[in-house]
């Protein structure tokens, strides 16, 4: 990359005055015209926003992201095999418009210029390079900071510091300048916020013959520097390698951290697979929730005949078919509260069911009336308790235990389910009633002397 042009002042970090306030953005860009040599391999010589990652096309994704954001108008610049590029995008969101940067071989910086005329009025947008793949809960302090801004990586692998841009920033959290050739520890990840000066630094950049968005945001005057969040990823698809690495990391991106024992050991890594396999298909998360709560009713109407074997194995197969709806949601990126009401009410629905499969059960085989009502009547009470005070200990702002830390009282719904599996196989309802009753009336007396002594 050549050496940005940038004026001679900008070496003084004093000289750097704050710049205006910026509101959220309404609107967003989205370079996606870049050629993509060193994937060919696998695009046969297309583009690379075409390659698919979790179920979506890098384009697409990027799209969704921004999307789930606030960003209302979204501009998708496209340049090398621009129509096939254009249609995913405009298939994408009604919201999507397409500019073609006639210029995009001179570099990512022309691309963005092409945007100018499309983003006029906003008096911010977010710009991301549709390569680049973000975790949730990356970009939301870069679109509160409420200035122009880039979002940095302070402490970037050394793969990455090895192929990234690096950022140059000085005492105030200002960058002096962007370049491959920075020394700085901190690597640009490909996002940020701007104002319509940007096309006047391009101008100059472009005259100055760098066509690089390197070199025409080293131009900008006070673009603040902002730290991506504690627990929160990215990542910038330039290779198989890379797109192998963006693979793991939104593999990993599936677990919980709140998932109990089980879900960490048994279910997780059989509903994640199935999630990843099903996921180029879209298939709408609130069916998958209604699919895993007609298996576990399936399974507990079984049970309530008497059948042990195949009504736990539907059980368990269902607490498995559990995570793969909010897996799906959060892989093509449509998850939300919506999805999250509708799933905790088919599991209290279906952990219901489960009670009186059990209890009915538990009386044809000559269980005593008195004791079997009173199992049921403490098992649905302990059931609902547990997952009440983890919502409430949320709604509250209080800080959770940890799930790792009840992991002995079986707490979750995971456990709970695969040992009411184990006792239906054994043939053993009272006992199955009892283990419900014990180890959810224990979980919510936990989590409520927990989260009051925190």
């Amino acid at each position: 990359m050549a050496e940005p042009a940038r004026p001679r002042e900008r070496h003084d970090p004093t000289l750097i005055a704050a710049g205006p306030h910026l509101p959220r953005p309404r609107a967003g860009v989205i370079l996606a015209a870049g050629r993509s040599e060193r994937l060919a391999g696998l695009t046969g010589g297309g583009s690379k926003a075409l390659i698919r990652l979790g179920g979506m096309a890098l384009v697409e994704r990027a799209i969704r992201t921004l999307a789930r954001l606030g960003v209302e108008r979204i501009i998708v610049v496209v340049g090398y095999h621009a129509g096939p590029v254009a249609a995913v995008a405009r298939r994408a969101s009604p919201a999507v418009q397409v500019i073609l940067a006639e210029d995009w071989e001179e570099g990512n910086a022309a691309s963005l210029a092409a945007a100018e005329s499309a983003v006029a009025g906003a008096e911010s947008f977010l710009l991301v390079t549709a390569d680049h793949v973000f975790s949730a809960g990356a970009l939301e302090a870069l679109l509160d900071r409420g200035e122009r801004s880039v979002l940095v990586d302070p402490a970037p692998s050394p793969e990455v510091w090895a192929e990234g841009t690096r950022a140059e920033i000085d005492q105030q959290g200002h960058v002096v300048r962007l370049g491959k050739e920075v020394a700085s520890g901190a690597v640009d990840c490909g996002a940020f916020v701007l104002d319509g000066e940007v096309f006047a630094a391009v101008r100059r950049a472009r005259r100055a013959g760098d066509a690089t968005l390197a070199g025409a945001l080293s131009l900008l005057p006070s673009l603040r520097a902002v730290s991506l969040p504690r627990r929160a990823w990215w990542w910038d698809v330039d290779t198989e390698e890379d797109l192998a690495a963006a693979r793991r990391l939104l593999w990993g991106s599936l677990r919980r951290r709140g998932d109990g024992l089980v879900s960490r050991t048994l279910n997780r890594p059989l509903s994640t697979r199935l999630s990843w396999a099903i996921a180029p298909l879209r298939p709408p998360p609130a069916l998958l929730s209604w699919l895993s709560f007609a298996v576990v009713v399936a399974g507990a109407s079984l049970v309530a005949s008497g059948l042990g074997i195949l009504g736990g194995i539907l059980i368990q197969a269902g607490s498995v078919l559990d995570g793969v709806d909010g897996e799906v949601a959060r892989l093509t990126l449509r998850d939300g509260p919506g999805g999250a009401v509708l799933d905790g009410y088919l599991d209290r629905l279906s952990d219901a069911a489960v009670v009186l499969g059990l209890a009915v059960w538990a009386l044809d085989r000559g269980g005593d009336p008195t004791a079997v009502v009173a199992l049921a009547v403490a098992a649905t009470a302990g059931a609902m308790l547990s997952m009440a005070m983890k919502d409430r200990i949320a709604a509250q702002g209080l800080r959770a235990p940890s799930e790792r830390l009840l992991d002995p009282l079986l707490s979750g719904r995971d456990a709970r389910l695969l040992g009411v599996a184990i006792l239906a196989m054994l043939a053993q309802p009272s006992i199955a009633l009892g283990f419900i009753a014990l180890t959810s009336l224990a979980a919510s007396t936990a989590r409520v002397a927990l989260a009051r002594s925190r």
